[in-house]
């Protein structure tokens, strides 16, 4: 048992300013709404926060197809109609609109999760958050479901360089089914996503009997749900899987993707989960004292996924929030209780998960696969697999870059500004400067 979980938070106030569009559902202000409730709640001084790098293209390019990456950096709302084509073959459109600072916002988010994974291999911290990412849908060569690029693979990739085994875990209401399709055939990483499956929802996979193949058969695990599901039936079911899993796959590590539509009332999603119920799912993670790397994800009900993923950053804290919401830039917004708990909905459920038998139908035939010796892998095994290369791959990519040549009528975000912020200790004059004498060489 740990004495105290060391916590990395990573936070960059420009993913919040971005805009997807009129009547579009996804608003990232609402990263802006969590971090000042945060703040408000004086969390920040129970973490390290961190603004995270802008990952690069080629890092992006780990995972995802150059050309996809090479058309996300290239592409401008003011451009997009002469590339119609382009637009078809990436699924850019509706559901993923292109918009001013598209690549950017990818970037950061993605460079949160990056930065994260690395703070974990390198020991750094416990426990490691970043609320901004979580876009589980994203595809090698292609946009989907509101994601551009996929960082929780990103992470999963860094994470697999030190680690023999990691464990994903989804519970946001739709299926994480961009994570799962890139780990389908491999056996390093064990995918579980409880979500809402049928009825034509989005997006239309997650089957119980989708659960991997070659190496990878029987290490994705889906639980399909259908409407109303309570905070009883759903914690129920992700304690009794994900303590077996935990004890029979033996993961070196945990990520953990807290998408917030699946709490009652919000605007795209159909469970009845309070935010009690949510983060009991965060505490349970939290307790099997593994390295643990939390994202965000869906939550389209804006200040109830503020709500949501403050009251889980005080979990992870081990901090139990007064319900009293305090002022803060964004106080209007949670009028008229100014609560921090919401209730759970009245959603009609719709059966498996609320029968008497929900073990039998749900839970045993998952359960039943770890008897599988296929799940009993040897850890020397696959430790060889992460160590066979001379030397693990580099962490950072540092690119060409000169400030002369920046145009000054450019915009320069935050996150470059504090980069060229020189420390005050950075010069000082004494017998080892190195600099005193220049002048007279």
């Amino acid at each position: 048992m740990r004495s105290k979980d060391r916590i990395s938070y990573f936070y960059d106030g420009d993913v919040g300013s971005v805009y997807f569009g009129p009547n579009h559902p996804m608003k990232p202000h609402r990263l802006c709404m969590t971090h000042h409730l945060v703040l408000a709640y004086e969390l920040h001084n129970k973490m390290e926060i961190y603004r995270p790098h802008k990952a690069y293209p080629v890092e992006l390019a780990q995972f995802h197809s150059a050309d996809y990456v090479d058309f996300l950096h290239r592409i401008t709302p003011d451009t997009q109609h002469l590339f119609s084509n382009e637009l078809a073959r990436y699924n850019l459109g509706e559901d993923c609109p292109v918009f001013e600072n598209l690549f950017e916002f990818c970037q950061i988010y993605a460079g949160g999760t990056i930065d994260a994974a690395r703070r974990l291999n390198n020991q750094l911290c416990d426990i490691a958050i970043n609320w901004s990412g979580g876009l589980h849908h994203a595809k090698k060569c292609e946009a989907s479901g509101f994601c551009y690029i996929n960082d929780l693979v990103l992470g999963i990739l860094e994470l697999l360089k030190h680690h023999a085994r990691v464990l994903y875990i989804d519970i946001d209401v739709h299926h994480g089914d961009g994570v799962e399709e890139a780990f389908y055939f491999t056996d390093r990483v064990m995918t579980v996503s409880f979500h809402k499956y049928g009825d034509m929802f989005f997006p239309g996979t997650g089957d119980v009997k989708e659960m991997g193949e070659r190496e990878g058969k029987f290490y994705a695990i889906n639980v399909p749900l259908k409407d109303g599901i309570d905070d009883t039936s759903f914690t129920r079911l992700f304690k009794t899987i994900i303590a077996k899993v935990v004890e029979t796959y033996q993961p070196g590590v945990i990520v953990l993707q807290c998408g917030a539509d699946s709490l009652a009332g919000d605007r795209l999603g159909c469970f009845n989960l309070s935010i009690d119920g949510h983060a009991e799912c965060v505490r349970f993670a939290k307790k099997f004292n593994l390295p643990l790397l939390v994202t965000g994800g869906g939550g389209y009900t804006k200040e109830n996924v503020a709500r949501c993923w403050t009251v889980e950053t005080g979990v992870l804290l081990d901090t139990e929030l007064p319900n009293e919401i305090p002022e803060n830039e964004y106080i209007k917004y949670f009028a008229p209780d100014y609560s921090l708990k919401i209730p759970n909905g009245h959603i009609y459920s719709k059966g498996l998960q609320c029968n008497q038998n929900w073990k039998t139908q749900t839970a045993n035939p998952i359960l039943e696969r770890s008897r599988c010796k296929s799940w009993k892998i040897s850890v020397a095994s696959n430790m060889h697999r992460v160590y066979r290369c001379k030397r693990v791959p580099p962490d950072f990519y540092i690119p060409d870059s000169d400030e002369d040549e920046q145009n000054p009528d450019e915009r320069v975000d935050q996150h470059t500004r504090d980069k060229q912020i020189q420390r005050n200790d950075e010069y000082y004059e004494g017998d080892k400067d190195n600099d005193q004498n220049m002048d007279d060489v």
